[in-house]
This record gives structure tokens, C-alpha cells and sequence, in this order.
């Protein structure tokens, strides 16, 4: 199963990161550290459809497996990663995008989180999996990774 990890976070080289490394090398996947790329916002006019986000949409079409990563932002994940989700929106309300987007219902993904916690809070794992699932996506898994507190 070809496999990609597509992952944001502050700090590219932190936590994450590492936990990435780590998973890339069980899953022999690929990375994409959305952060390194400009996504701007979901327009309802579709607004900014010249920024990164539709070629690296169509590129991770090219998986069979997506792994969504990254760290928990108070219940949710980072602004770069929900810009990207939220733009999928795109791909569903436009007809010629939409055969794209089907793609989806023959892929599968998984979680990756990362915080000081122990677990992943609910309401971080069923946003993204009710999200993913609802776009014929089947789970195969969740991973979290507890780290330290940094001082």
C-alpha cells in the first residue's frame, strides 16, 4: 500500500516531526510538511485557487494510504492542517473537480497526534475521522505519540 504522510506543525524539526520519522520509516511513506507551502483559506468563490493546495491535493490523490498528522492544538489540528481539510470543500462543490474527489472513496488513512498527553482527546480523533470517513476514506488506524512538556 503506497503510503504519505501529510503533516503540519510549528516547529518543523519538533515533536511531530520526529514522530513522523519514525512512523515513515514503519510505513515506508512518504512526508509532505504542509508548512512549507501556502494554502490560504476555503472561499465559497473559490478565491484562492492559485495558492499550493490543489496540487498538493491531487498529489496525495496519488496514495492509497493517508496519514494525517499532527500535534493537538487545543482539541483540534493546526491551522495549516485544517485550512487543507477545509479546502477539500472545493473539490465537492465544483462538478469538474468532483470525479477528483471521488478518489477518496478507494483510499484508506490513519491519525497521527502528538501532545503531553497520554491519549489523543476524542473531539481531535472524530473531527478528522468523521471528516474522512463522510469522504468514503476507511480508517486504518490512530497513533499518538506523548511527549515532555517543553520548559
Amino acid at each position: 500500500m503506497k503510503t504519505i504522510i501529510v503533516y503540519s506543525s510549528a516547529s518543523k524539526n519538533g515533536n511531530t516531526a520526529h514522530a513522523v520519522e519514525e512512523l515513515a520509516r514503519e510505513y515506508n511513506a512518504q512526508t509532505l510538511f504542509l508548512d512549507d507551502y501556502i494554502i490560504h483559506d476555503y472561499s465559497y468563490e473559490h478565491a484562492n485557487k492559485d495558492d499550493d493546495f490543489r496540487g498538493l491535493f491531487r498529489a496525495v490523490l496519488q496514495y492509497d494510504h493517508v496519514v494525517f498528522a499532527s500535534p493537538v492544538y487545543w482539541y483540534a489540528v493546526t491551522p495549516r492542517m485544517k485550512a487543507f481539510i477545509d479546502r477539500i470543500t472545493e473539490f465537492m462543490d465544483d462538478d469538474v473537480l468532483q470525479p477528483e474527489l471521488r478518489a477518496l472513496r478507494d483510499k484508506h488513512f490513519s491519525i497521527l497526534s502528538t501532545s503531553i498527553h497520554k491519549d489523543a482527546p476524542n473531539a481531535f480523533i472524530e473531527m478528522l475521522q468523521k471528516t474522512f470517513e463522510y469522504l468514503g476514506m476507511t480508517l486504518k488506524g490512530t497513533h499518538h505519540r506523548q511527549f515532555q512538556a517543553q520548559p
